[in-house]
């Protein structure tokens, strides 16, 4: 099966990338009331690097916070509709009983993957609390999930993709689907 692209169109660049997080983390500690009990986890894979930037901000603006990552692969729903492959480890960074753990991801779309971060959070304690970070928030909400915080609210089509790094986020246009050339049918 063929299957072409149309081009990508950058809707951030670095310099946004940047100003995002900044205000996220501004955000999150006026939110909070500051650091105590606060702990930032990067999901596996897009939040993770989100979450060490929105860290170190955090840290710049006040002091260093607990960063670590989760894995939620095995606690997706759809582990039987298609193949379950671990995205990392997780490394918590310490206890969540009590704490208020800052969920971190790099573009929300049907909230799927944040309900099964909530589960294997689940299984390294009991937060007081967690909230959502994102840098993108695309809508499409298959689940009632919403974001605490927000890099860019950026409407999309089911069919475009969102491609998010440190250098900018993109749009990938709809998927255009080719003829599929199989044993001379079509």
């Amino acid at each position: 099966m063929n299957e072409t692209t149309t081009s990508a169109k950058r809707v951030l660049g670095p310099d946004d990338v940047r100003r995002a997080t900044t205000r996220m983390a501004h955000e999150s500690l006026e939110r909070n009331g500051g650091l105590d009990g606060l702990v930032l986890l990067g999901l596996q894979k897009g939040g993770v690097w989100l979450a060490q930037r929105l860290g170190a901000e955090i840290g710049r603006i006040e002091r260093p916070v607990p960063v670590g990552t989760i894995d939620a692969s095995l606690h997706r729903d759809d582990i039987g509709i298609r193949p379950v492959v671990p995205a990392g480890r997780s490394e918590i960074p310490g206890d969540l009983d009590d704490a208020t753990v800052v969920l971190v991801d790099d573009v929300l779309f049907t909230g799927r993957t944040v309900r099964a971060a909530l589960d294997a959070i689940a299984e390294y304690g009991r937060p007081r609390a967690v909230q959502l970070a994102v840098l993108v928030d695309r809508g499409h909400r298959e689940l009632p999930i919403r974001p605490d915080f927000v890099g860019k609210n950026l409407p999309t089509s089911r069919s475009e993709d969102v491609r998010v790094s440190p250098d900018g986020v993109e749009i990938v246009g709809a998927r255009e689907r080719g003829r599929r050339d199989v044993g001379g049918g079509s």
